[in-house]
């Protein structure tokens, strides 16, 4: 594997801190990660190895974490972000990004930040961690993942009013997702040909225009077009029978249309496990899949489940990356 996992350092304030010492006491020496952070906000007694360069994390003692030291100007309050933070927590990031494009870490894996608060600190202008890590790669679409062992979804519209999808949905759209999620699987995910399901946006996928066109009008000639490519896609689907065991099945990834149409059976099948990833970066970049939780912070209460998958499936698409 080449290289150690980047772990930025996310909303301080939040329970980033405490779950990166908990996966890292959980997981020892299996799986070399060093975190980007001021240690004087880690949780009072964690074991910690202050390391000069991400290659040092791998001789750094199993009991400790390897943190790559980063300043901030201000304590850490549980549960209260502070806005003079505000501007560190943006710098950890692209910190992280700069050793992963030097080849110096093997993947970033990014703890939650709080959106509000690094506007409100920094003025920081993207709606989230996706969008400035496309920026930083100079890359002009990525897409969202979100994976465990028994599902892989993608929304194609994201954070916007459900009022809003039917407008924002469009071929090039719809087309530009489909084949960023399927070179994403075949790169970092090791398919050869990877089976895709393709969700409709109406019930029962519009029954035949009665309740609603976008399927006919839309996605059907979408999904037509990249058959007649060679992709091995199914589609438009009614959402409420693609989730079962036998449906799942039958695809490595489902495409859906908003984003409670893919988040909800992600997060009923496990809710624990599930990991955010972002396919068509330049680098690899996995996180939990869950936010600050500023309302259990310091509360020693925060399960690193997630945070756990989100370095392992990091690890595994690196190393897929690397061949």
């Amino acid at each position: 594997m080449p290289g150690p996992i980047a772990l930025t350092c996310g909303d301080p304030s939040g329970i980033g801190p405490e779950i990166a010492a908990k996966a890292r006491s959980r997981l020892g020496a299996e799986l070399p990660f060093f975190w980007i952070g001021d240690p004087a906000h880690l949780p009072q007694g964690t074991a910690w190895t202050e390391i000069a360069r991400p290659a040092d994390a791998a001789r750094a003692p199993g009991e400790t974490l390897p943190v790559l030291r980063h300043d901030f100007p201000a304590a850490a309050v549980p549960g209260r972000p502070a806005p003079e933070n505000a501007a560190a927590v943006v710098a950890v990031i692209a910190r992280a990004v700069a050793l992963c494009m030097a080849g110096e870490a093997a993947a970033v894996s990014t703890l939650p930040i709080n959106k509000k608060a690094l506007k409100d600190g920094a003025g920081f202008a993207f709606p989230g961690h996706t969008e400035y890590l496309a920026h930083l790669a100079g890359v002009g679409r990525v897409v969202m993942m979100l994976a465990c062992d028994a599902l892989r979804v993608v929304p194609v519209t994201i954070h916007i009013p459900l009022a809003e999808v039917s407008g924002a949905l469009t071929a090039e759209l719809l087309a530009a997702t489909i084949r960023i999620t399927r070179e994403g699987l075949i790169r970092d995910f090791g398919f050869e040909e990877p089976r895709l399901a393709v969700a409709g946006l109406n019930p029962h996928a519009g029954e035949g225009g009665a309740m609603g066109a976008e399927e006919i009008r839309l996605i059907a000639p979408v999904v037509e077009a990249l058959r007649a490519e060679g992709f091995a896609i199914a589609g438009p689907l009614a959402a409420d029978t693609m989730f079962h065991p036998a449906a799942r099945a039958r695809y490595d990834a489902a495409i859906c249309m908003y984003h409670d149409q893919a988040l909800i059976p992600i997060k009923t099948l496990d809710f624990a496990h599930g990991v955010n990833v972002t396919l068509g970066l330049p680098f690899v970049r996995t996180s939990p899949d869950h936010g600050t939780a500023f309302d259990i912070a310091g509360r020693g209460l925060a399960d690193p489940s997630s945070l756990i998958a989100a370095l392992r499936l990091a690890r595994e698409m690196a190393r897929n990356r690397a061949g």
